[in-house]
């Protein structure tokens, strides 16, 4: 039964029905129990996605295959340690209301839609939904100026984005004639379109702006800056996954043949968004507005791999977000945990002496700065590692040397992090943290130290899922 292909998906949306009732009958603690269930809901649905046989169902609107697994567990686990973050941050900024999970379990549901989908139509609708919620999460500490506004410029620059995402589909539905992926790349297997090029650029353009690539990037600084950090938390790890997964199987699927189309498009976005990153970064005191910048650069490194439009590149982009999503987890997690008389406290100043005064938490950080920087043995060095060869065996080989050398400009600000931690004179300690953010600060540093020691089994299900991607 085709119906059976979205079973985890259909079950995700079930639960949020059930945990929204929950938490409106709910009179104590309604928050944590949404929250606990939520992250529960999203266990049984990566159970389901394991044990699904793939397929295409639909009529074309749906694809499960190894590809969607593997990008849809990623998914899953970055919105858990959203979540989990999500526990004591919204208490002490009084933000913890039950709708807060339930946002984060619809978004997830459409990031889970977006990454199998098989025509236009569907991968639309999954996008809105990721989209309508994270707006409202942006937004959520409505007493809070900066929130509001973040919510705002991320809802306007959105709806932009949508709309150029939109025009470039009806471009590709005009000279194909289908919204299937199939029906497209056969339609133009047959007859290749000239102006087909000019749908493709809309259609890049309105996911770059979700993946937050440069120069579709301007909302990312403020809205990081602005959101709630548990927020800024999930739009930093399965957004990120979501965006890229669409991108890769729009481009491979239905426009995978037309390489010379859009491979130039992709290696300027790549350029531009590296550059971006680690020169823009440079000046930045608030540390979270550093990560967005640091984000920005981090998503032109894994376009890298979508450029040489090889298998090997596409499992180097996997790797690499896989990765990605654990440093930044941690990150965040350490962020939270930036609280002095129960306030936040958000800049890179505020780290001084860290290492004398809190000698774990600093490790822990200095553990995802040398990571993002790219310093080997961590796991940011085997992701970066991947994608550079993809470059070099593709012939890429400007992109890889400009890989190389914005890697040593990022490392600069990096590396000031630590410096302020280990050298600079010792400020007055942070508060107490929570077990909830120790453990998922030095989980995700553990998995990023010792990444080269478990990351064969990642590496082979990234190397399967490109094969079924490249069919």
């Amino acid at each position: 039964m085709t119906w059976q292909i979205a079973l985890p998906e259909i079950c995700l949306g079930g639960a949020g029905l059930i945990i929204l009732m929950v938490g409106v009958l709910s009179r104590r603690n309604a928050f944590t129990t949404a929250t606990l269930l939520a992250i529960a809901a999203f266990i049984a649905t990566g159970y389901l996605i394991l044990a699904e046989a793939p397929g295409v169902g639909y009529a074309g609107l749906f694809v499960a295959d190894a590809f969607a697994r593997f990008m849809q567990l990623l998914v899953l686990a970055g919105a858990i340690l959203a979540l989990l973050l999500s526990l004591d941050y919204n208490k002490a900024a009084a933000i913890d209301r039950f709708e807060f999970p339930v946002l984060v379990l619809f978004s997830t549901l459409g990031m889970l839609v977006m990454i199998s989908a098989g025509n236009m139509i569907s991968l639309y609708l999954g996008l809105e939904l990721q989209s309508l919620c994270i707006y409202v999460l942006a937004a959520f500490a409505r007493d809070t100026r900066r929130s509001v506004e973040a919510g705002l410029k991320y809802f306007v620059l959105g709806a932009l984005a949508s709309g150029l995402l939109l025009y470039g589909i009806s471009l590709v539905y005009g000279f194909s004639g289908g919204m299937d992926f199939a029906e497209i790349r056969a339609a133009l297997t047959a007859s290749p379109a000239p102006g087909l090029v000019i749908g493709i650029v809309f259609m890049v353009a309105g996911i770059a702006f979700k993946l937050s690539a440069a120069p579709f990037h301007m909302w990312t600084p403020d809205v990081y800056e602005g959101a709630p950090t548990s927020v800024t938390a999930l739009l930093a790890t399965a957004p990120k996954v979501a965006a890229i997964a669409l991108l890769l199987r729009v481009l491979a699927e239905p426009f995978g043949h037309l390489l010379q189309s859009w491979q130039q498009l992709i290696i300027l976005v790549s350029i531009v968004s590296m550059l971006w990153g680690a020169f823009a970064a440079i000046g930045q005191t608030n540390i979270k507005r550093l990560m967005a910048y640091s984000s920005i650069g981090h998503m032109g490194y894994a376009l890298i791999g979508l450029a040489t439009g090889t298998a090997a590149g596409i499992r180097g982009v996997m790797i690499y977000m896989v990765t990605y999503v654990f440093m930044s987890a941690g990150s965040f997690a350490i962020i939270i945990a930036m609280r002095r008389g129960r306030q936040p406290v958000e800049r890179i100043a505020d780290l001084t002496g860290l290492g004398r005064t809190d000698p774990a938490l600093a490790l822990a950080l200095a553990v995802f700065m040398f990571s993002m920087a790219g310093i080997p043995p961590m796991a940011g060095f085997f992701g970066k590692l991947y994608v550079f060869l993809a470059a070099v065996q593709g012939g890429l080989w400007t992109l890889a040397v400009l890989g190389v050398l914005t890697s040593v400009v990022g490392a600069y600000y990096y590396l000031r992090v630590i410096k302020v931690m280990y050298f600079d004179a010792a400020g007055d300690a942070l508060d107490k943290r929570s077990g909830v953010l120790s453990t998922v600060a030095f989980g995700a540093a553990a998995f990023t130290v010792f990444f080269a020691a478990f990351s064969q089994p990642i590496i082979g299900a990234a190397e399967a899922a490109s094969r079924a991607l490249l069919g």
